[in-house]
């Protein structure tokens, strides 16, 4: 027996022929995208709407304070509308360039904390403390919400492998 893969446009519905070249368009960000970003599958002239439809837009960042800066899109001539004094390009020639992280590995002061609920559960390459196991085991339901939120797998205790990582009874016990 064979298995035959059809490939439909997430944007129309349409069943795509083998000819068509399918396109993958990722959502990154969106009103109503709640669990981090998502993919959809279109054919390449879908896909050419997205360009056409596309905004010349400015997107920035408000440093307000001691918290968290605020991200803003905006259109590009509303914001070019801003600077009153010199036109926008000219201004943004001229401004203060901002230094990128220096940093791409995390130093031994920047590794997250696996027991703490914050962390407890996200995929990792290390062992897992019994900390963690627990937190993730009396927490469940938090934790797997937090995962999904993030687009992560989540936390099954009738898979063997998570069962023994987390310290959940084996599906075979129950």
């Amino acid at each position: 027996m064979g298995k035959k893969t059809v490939h439909v446009s997430d944007f129309s519905g349409k069943v795509l022929d083998s000819d068509d070249e399918v396109v993958r368009v990722v959502v990154l960000e969106h009103p109503d995208l709640v669990a981090g970003p998502v993919q959809l599958e279109a054919t390449a002239l879908e896909a050419e709407s997205i360009d056409d439809a596309a905004l010349d837009v400015a997107i920035v960042e408000v440093h307000d304070g001691d918290g968290e800066p605020r991200r803003v899109v905006l259109t590009a001539s509303e914001f070019d509308s801003l600077a009153t004094d010199v036109p926008m390009a000219q201004l943004l020639k001229t401004a203060e360039r901002v230094r990128p992280a220096k940093s791409t590995r995390r130093g031994a002061a920047d590794r997250l904390d696996y027991g703490t609920l914050e962390h407890a559960g996200k995929p990792h390459r290390g062992k897992i403390t019994e900390e963690e196991a627990r937190l993730v085991r009396e927490n469940l339901d938090e934790v797997n919400k937090r995962l999904a939120d993030e687009g992560l797998r989540q936390i099954d205790p009738s898979d063997p492998d998570h069962a023994l990582r987390y310290g959940f009874p084996s599906p075979a016990e129950v």
